[in-house]
């Protein structure tokens, strides 16, 4: 079919050498009420799948390279699960199954019925060949082929190749750039636990909503800008954090894949400094890293090691404002954060940026981060004062939101 991308390649790599679980298991779950011809929802499934052949590839070695070529056959089934705890029961237990990486398929249809005009469809892909943005692309292509009103023809697209061209014009820049900045960060501390990048393994989920709204910085700047002072109100005298940035180019708009770059922010909060200063210094340094997202960090970097998380602590953000896609004739909603029962490091943040206001899912291995649920309520409530009061001194924003008094790391 095509080159894989970079970022594929080092996926591709990592499950072959870590043990990461389910951690690219990436589910999706649409609920729909009323008559609903099931037949015509499945035969819209095999044509999504049959407009965007990524879902049918599977990662083959070849004399050129690591290659996306087709893989076994997509399925797409129907079951019985009677009721809330069977049908969660039912999405758990599809969500755990393991992909074959080798063969295929790296996706999945189930459509389970519920009761009486009650059916919710789960979708599950690795994340070789899907990405955040492609849930949206996704669904809204299942509900247009489902109503009759299949969308055009896709053109065909080395999504590899093309990526190739640009990492290697930027590469000899990138390479100096990460050469002055990059430095693994060792341990974060975190309520007086000293956190190392992991493997992947079982994790725990829990939610929280915010609105963070400052003049200067986007509400993504503010919330990381919050997470970095956090950690370190938490005794981190450097703060770095991972984040997930797409790279996905015009010509990719309508496809589905894997169009994401992990790159890891650095910063030093000053405790004299306003909460909003700190963030455009942030936001500054923010701007200098997407000038390389098409790099990945590995390239840059030949000698890092393959990893699941680059670092403990990591995040994720996407903007959706449009309503969810209408299915003809039924009354139809969509999970668009399904956990996958796993997480990636000691801590991931997966924010979706919706039409009513952010929800943040904190993704944690309870192992290593028993008191998840004190850590997401001080991002939460000093998240809500920087945003009340965005000139704050951080010393001071720390010590209001945090029960012990912030002592700041000697330089």
């Amino acid at each position: 079919m095509s080159e894989v991308t970079f970022t594929q390649r080092g996926m591709w790599v990592t499950e072959q050498l870590v043990e990461v679980g389910t951690a690219y298991h990436m589910p999706l779950l649409v609920h729909l009420r009323g008559e609903l011809d099931a037949d015509a929802l499945l035969a819209a499934c095999a044509a999504v799948v049959e407009r965007h052949p990524a879902l049918g590839g599977v990662v083959a070695e070849a004399d050129t390279g690591l290659r996306l070529v087709p893989g076994a056959e997509v399925p797409v089934r129907r079951a019985h699960a009677e009721g809330e705890e069977a049908l969660a029961a039912a999405v758990r237990e599809e969500i755990l199954r393991r992909f074959d990486l080798e063969t295929g398929p790296l996706a999945r249809f189930t459509l389970f019925e519920t009761g009486p005009g009650l059916h919710t469809l789960l979708f599950v892909a690795h994340h070789l060949v899907f990405d955040g943005q492609s849930k949206d692309i996704l669904v809204r292509d299942l509900a247009a082929f489902h109503n009759g009103e299949p969308p055009p023809p896709l053109a065909a697209v080395d999504h590899g190749g093309a990526e190739r061209d640009r990492v290697t014009a930027l590469l000899p820049e990138a390479r100096e750039f990460w050469k002055l900045r990059w430095q693994d960060p060792g341990e974060t501390v975190m309520l007086g636990r000293a956190l190392r990048s992991r493997h992947a393994g079982e994790g725990r989920m829990l939610h929280f909503t915010a609105d963070p709204s400052v003049d200067g910085l986007t509400r993504f700047e503010t919330l990381l800008s919050a997470l970095h002072v956090l950690l370190a109100g938490y005794g981190n005298e450097r703060v770095t954090t991972a984040v997930d940035l797409s790279t996905r180019p015009p010509e990719a708009a309508d496809h589905v894949g894997l169009f994401v770059n992990e790159l890891p922010v650095s910063s030093a909060p000053s405790p004299d400094e306003s909460f909003l200063a700190f963030g455009a210094r942030l936001r500054a340094g923010l701007r200098e890293v997407y000038r390389f997202r098409q790099v990945p960090l590995s390239a840059a970097m030949p000698r890092l090691r393959p990893h699941a998380a680059l670092v403990p602590v990591s995040v994720s953000y996407r903007t959706r404002r449009d309503a969810d896609p209408v299915f003809t004739g039924l009354d139809a909603s969509v999970e668009w954060t399904v956990f996958n029962h796993a997480v990636r490091g000691a801590l991931h943040l997966q924010c979706v940026d919706g039409r009513d206001g952010l929800t943040v899912s904190l993704r944690h291995d309870p192992e290593v981060v028993p008191d998840a649920r004190k850590a997401a309520d001080d991002l939460r409530l000093l998240l809500e004062r920087a945003t009340q009061t965005p000139d704050i001194p951080i010393k001071k924003l720390l010590n209001e939101t945090l029960e012990k008094r912030w002592v700041p790391s000697p330089p």
